[in-house]
């Protein structure tokens, strides 16, 4: 028989934008062997027929800014993500597991899984080039396809460790031989991330020479931007100013604008993504449809805190800690003050491992303060000693038709900026940014089916065509015959999201089915423990 798996019944949302029509399905080997009018394929040349009568049958989604690094060493099945339909992860804000070398010094990967993936810490000392660990990662077994960009944090600590200043001619040449390896590695591009340290210590120019390397091998400038609050419109200046300047396009990551102060700046930046496409630069961004961010609860803190590795050290040093204090305090304007942008109030500290602090695990940082009798930084100093590590937290600044504004734009993306993990063991380790469980579902059942604000077709090509585009990735994203077999089944009048801020550990419901490279990762909505996942990289492989 000529065919492995035959989809009937379904409407068929190709990932192209263009009106769904119903068709079937069929898949040989790894890729889509055939994709016809109903009824015109017999039944009998497919070795598995799939009724999808009543579904819609589309591309799997591409996460553009994925944090499965760690998760997928835990568990390689990234449960949460294949529930949602995700079949690629792409990966690297920042922080990459490799190369490793240089004034790195020791793996950087801390997070609330590193005490559970036992010898990965020692084995990411062994990997020297950047494609290493993503050989290590398919050796391990991973159900989604992976990818990453270089993690530009990764990139700096390599040539200069964590030191405050601009880099030398000596350490920028590290930095161009690093970069274009990595490249070669099959990087999709540089990723920063200029809020946090060390990234936030990277100036302008140097950002544009690195990018200059990145743009000779064909890739792409990915960037949380230096400020999504006060200096939200610098931000986006400073990144399209960087794209010009290196001749390379330009992905910003989860747009959003932070703080009540700067939501009218929305419309303003939008304009400026417009003006910057008109003028022939290859901007685009992506987002997460939620008000409430997630990062460390370092972010309320100035990042020159960091400076040289000695966060936890300043903290304990009486002059440094009456500094860095009177900053968080009186914000001089630099920086992202996040309790400047949202108030004690908005902040919701998640991530606690000691016993003793559980009792503050989903508590307001004002609340938290309260009970400890301390004003909410120097409950905050003490919580950082306590824990010694970055603190997952969740910041309340950005409203709902802001989202609702972003998910019309033409250039824009859906991301999770999220790892995936599976609530058996993800729940002990606490709380988590419900974008993990719900990001792809959420769009569709809010956002297409209840509320309207975009089509059915339009989201499923935010979700998968527009990013395999933007990562040169031609032969994932859309249904054609031909291209490699990941796709989704779901439900369309039931596909939702679960997960909550308070009760974040709930899987999507809705998707039905899921390939990857042809082989079923989802059955009926239960993880079939495949793990196909293969490699995907950059032009420059």
């Amino acid at each position: 028989m000529p065919f492995d798996t035959l989809i009937t019944g379904a409407r068929v949302v190709d990932g192209s934008g263009n009106p769904w029509f119903y068709g079937d399905v069929a898949l040989a080997g790894d890729r889509i062997a055939a994709i016809e009018v109903p009824g015109r394929i017999p039944a009998d040349q497919a070795v598995e027929l799939v009724d999808a009568a009543g579904m819609v049958v589309c591309p799997g989604f591409i996460d553009i800014q994925s944090h499965s690094i760690l998760p997928l060493m835990v568990d390689g099945r990234c449960l949460s993500k294949i529930a949602q339909g995700v079949t690629t992860e792409i990966m690297g804000e920042a922080w990459t597991p490799a190369p490793f070398g240089g004034k790195i010094g020791e793996p950087t990967a801390l997070s609330i899984f590193s005490q559970r993936v036992p010898g990965w810490l020692e084995r990411i000392q062994e990997w020297k080039r950047f494609r290493d660990w993503l050989e290590a990662m398919i050796d391990h077994g991973v159900t989604p396809n992976i990818g990453s960009f270089l993690g530009g944090g990764t990139l700096r600590r390599y040539a200069k460790g964590m030191e405050m200043g601009a880099a030398n001619p000596d350490q920028l040449a590290v930095m161009r031989r690093v970069m274009a390896e990595a490249m070669e590695d099959g990087a999709f591009g540089v990723s920063y991330a200029l809020i946090y340290p060390p990234d936030a210590f990277v100036a302008t120019a140097e950002l544009i020479e690195v990018c200059k390397i990145v743009a000779a091998h064909g890739g792409v400038y990915i960037t949380h931007v230096r400020s999504e609050a006060d200096k939200l419109e610098e931000g986006i200046a400073e990144a399209i100013e960087i794209g010009r300047a290196a001749g390379l396009p330009v992905e910003i990551y989860h747009l959003k604008a932070a703080g009540m102060r700067n939501w009218p700046k929305m419309e303003r930046v939008i304009a400026q993504i417009d003006a910057a496409r008109a003028a022939g630069l290859d901007v685009t961004a992506d987002m997460y449809p939620y008000v409430g961010a997630g990062t460390g609860l370092m972010s309320i803190l100035p990042p020159w805190a960091a400076a040289d590795g000695k966060f936890f050290t300043n903290l304990r040093d009486p002059e440094m800690r009456a500094g860095i204090r009177a900053e968080a305090l009186n914000p001089s304007g630099d920086w992202e003050a996040m309790v400047d942008l949202c108030t004690p109030e908005g902040v919701m500290p998640i991530g606690f491992k000691k016993p003793e602090n559980q009792q503050y695990v989903g508590k307001r940082l004002s609340a938290i303060a309260a009970m400890r009798g301390q004003e909410w930084v120097d409950a905050a100093f003490d919580l950082f000693l306590s824990e010694q590590q970055r603190i997952s937290t969740i910041y309340f600044m950005m409203s709902e038709e802001n989202v609702k504004l972003q998910l019309t734009q033409p250039w824009m993306k859906i991301s999770t900026d999220a790892g995936g993990l599976d609530p058996a063991w993800a729940k002990p380790e606490g709380p988590y940014h419900p974008r993990a469980y719900g990001t792809y579902t959420r769009v569709l059942g809010k956002y297409v089916r209840e509320e309207g604000v975009i089509t059915l077709e339009d989201a499923v090509r935010k979700m998968s065509s527009a990013v395999a585009d933007r990562l040169g990735l031609r032969d994932r994203g859309l249904l054609r015959n031909g291209a490699y077999a990941d796709l989704v089944v779901f439900d369309p009048a039931t596909v939702a999201d679960r997960a909550t801020f308070e009760d974040p550990h709930q899987l999507s419901v809705g998707v039905r089915d899921v390939w990857v490279n042809g082989v079923r990762a989802l059955r009926n909505g239960v993880h079939t423990d495949a793990k196909p996942g293969r490699i995907v990289g950059g032009t420059g492989r």
